[in-house]
């Protein structure tokens, strides 16, 4: 159960402690005092979306905590393992929502993401808002709550896997189709780009060589001429450096021997002298190497020119060039193994697809045969609640496929077309008829306001009587209903009360009576700000607050003994 419910700077609560028990807890105050804002509370620690406009003005941020009693909670303990977050018989939920927009999110203290805490709030507490009844009228709920009843989660659970996996397997094979429609457009295209590429066969750094070569090419009468004459400087001309290097080497061995300290200059000057030689010879050997050689010239200009014409289309550089090609070359391959990589996946999708129309007839025969358990304990649930002639039935269609190319389109248990879906093949309807004689039509054409209200709590019952939730949570679930049905309303919500901890917000005096704890919400004003707080009654004061509903802002005598009457004190 609820043991507590702390909320801070929320809409127009301030500061808020409460501690509840178990049984029937039953909210009371006037109209816009804040009942439902506490239930709203409730929805943004269980994981429900919420706008930061929530955030209690001049607060930066809002917090809400409840502590809960969950001994020996399976599923519960399941999921918190799954996470690794300790199992206790307590667990601590808060969330925290900034001015911002940011969510904080724990359990048991331990940080967790939003989707982990609303999977938590769950397993804890179903929660019916003020006007979630209303789902009733959207066919697309009725089928889960057929499955709420059914207990086939473990096969629920593989159909969906199943499911899934398809879903997967054709949004791959609707991706791989589309993009093998693409390389199939442009085939050509890449194979022509890729025989130009390798006709020219381009390799990297190979322009930078060529470039220098066509410079010396061009260059080649300069470059005979100038090393001629350096030739000449050097080593054959009248006074050349060799010349005048040799004589000076004659001089000094001369001098040397004379001189023992000249050795050394005579030394250097030797290797000169030989430096001078090798350079004439290096000259000499260019100079033979730099003859003209306009065919060769012409060659490399017109290699550069298909270098540079690979360039301008492929990227500007021949790293680019030689990327593209290896792109091209590997869309080229897997035009090659498409056909191959479909079959495999058209494979899967099919054994896959098998196993999930197995699963989606299991789940509907399974739904079949419940229909009669469901549709008698509705209709008696409904006598209880006031409706004695009602008629119930639950409608149970095949989902169809929109063309015959759909690839979840199946065949189901008597061979009609039918569609997978993320439940089966079901499409599933609640039908009513609320007086004698009348056929039963779909209920969002038959229920009033106060009809759908007790449907909707009927349901409920049944439910509750599966479901492991600990906590159900109703906001002004008796709308549109009064008097006798009241008290039938007051009843049921008792009934459910002893297996689970119901916490109700009502207008109505025949519930409020029923009470097992009774909270009054009341709205002050302090300073020059509105706030919402929440006490608890006594004895005394509830029978003055049963006796409010009842009779109005004077609360007469009469009124006080109908209190007591409702309460079962008199």
């Amino acid at each position: 159960m609820l043991a507590s419910l702390f909320i801070q700077n929320y809409a127009l609560i301030d500061r808020l402690s409460l501690d509840l028990s178990g049984g029937l807890v039953i909210l009371t105050g006037e109209t816009g005092a804040g009942k439902s804002i506490i239930v709203d509370a409730l929805g943004m620690l269980l994981g429900e979306r919420v706008g930061a406009d929530v955030v209690r003005a001049g607060a930066t941020k809002a917090t809400i905590e409840g502590c809960f009693k969950v001994p020996d909670h399976e599923p519960l303990s399941t999921l918190l393992k799954h996470h690794e977050l300790d199992t206790t018989d307590t667990l601590i939920l808060r969330r925290e929502l900034s001015a911002g927009g940011q969510n904080r999110c724990f359990i048991n203290s331990t940080a967790v993401p939003l989707s982990v805490l609303r999977q938590a709030g769950d397993l804890l507490v179903d929660l019916h808002g003020q006007h979630e009844h209303q789902s009733l009228l959207r066919p697309a709920t009725h089928i889960l709550l057929l499955d709420a009843f059914c207990s086939f989660d473990e096969v629920l659970q593989q159909y969906r896997q199943a499911y899934k996996t398809i879903a997967e397997v054709n949004a791959r094979l609707s991706d791989l189709r589309q993009h093998a429609q693409q390389v199939r457009e442009l085939s050509d295209y890449y194979s022509f780009q890729l025989r130009e590429i390798d006709s020219v066969g381009p390799r990297i750094d190979e322009e930078e060589h060529l470039q220098g070569e066509e410079r010396i090419l061009e260059q080649g009468e300069t470059l005979s001429g100038e090393t001629a004459q350096l030739y000449e400087l050097l080593y054959q001309g009248e006074g050349s450096a060799y010349e005048i290097l040799s004589e000076t080497v004659s001089r000094l061995r001369t001098l040397a021997s004379i001189d023992k300290r000249l050795e050394l200059s005579l030394g250097e000057a030797e290797s000169s002298i030989a430096v001078v030689r090798e350079l004439a010879r290096f000259v000499q050997t260019y100079r033979e190497g730099t003859e003209s050689n306009p065919a060769r010239l012409e060659e490399v200009r017109a290699r550069l020119a298909r270098l540079a014409g690979l360039r301008r289309k492929y990227g500007g550089t021949m790293e680019a060039v030689l990327a593209h090609r290896a792109k091209v070359a590997r869309e080229l391959e897997v035009s090659g193994n498409i056909d191959e990589e479909m079959q495999k996946l058209s494979t899967e999708r099919d054994t896959t697809k098998n196993e999930c129309v197995r699963l989606a007839r299991l789940l509907s025969r399974k739904r079949h045969r419940a229909c009669a358990t469901v549709e008698r304990a509705v209709v008696q649930e409904l006598k209880n609640l006031g409706i004695p002639n009602a008629l119930f039935s639950v409608h149970i269609t095949n989902a169809e496929s929109v063309s015959e190319q759909d690839p979840m389109e199946c065949r189901a248990d008597d061979n009609t077309p039918a569609c997978l879906t993320d439940r089966g093949f079901d499409k599933v309807e609640f039908m009513i008829s609320t007086n004698r004689g009348e056929d039963v039509r779909p209920l969002a054409r038959i229920a009033s306001g106060g009809e759908i209200s007790r449907i909707m709590l009927a349901l409920k019952g049944i439910m509750a009587k599966r479901d492991r939730l600990p906590v159900m949570v109703f906001d002004e679930i008796d709308v549109g209903v009064s008097g006798r049905v009241a008290q039938a309303v007051g009843e049921k919500l008792r009934d459910l009360s002893q297996s689970h901890q119901v916490i109700a917000i009502t207008h109505l005096p025949q519930i409020a009576g029923l009470a097992d704890m009774h909270l009054a919400v009341e709205k002050s004003e302090e300073g020059a700000r509105a706030t919402t707080n929440v006490r608890l009654l006594s004895s005394e004061e509830r029978i003055k607050e049963v006796a409010r509903l009842l009779s109005g802002t004077t609360i007469t005598d009469a009124a006080l003994t109908g209190a007591r009457e409702l309460m079962g004190l008199s």
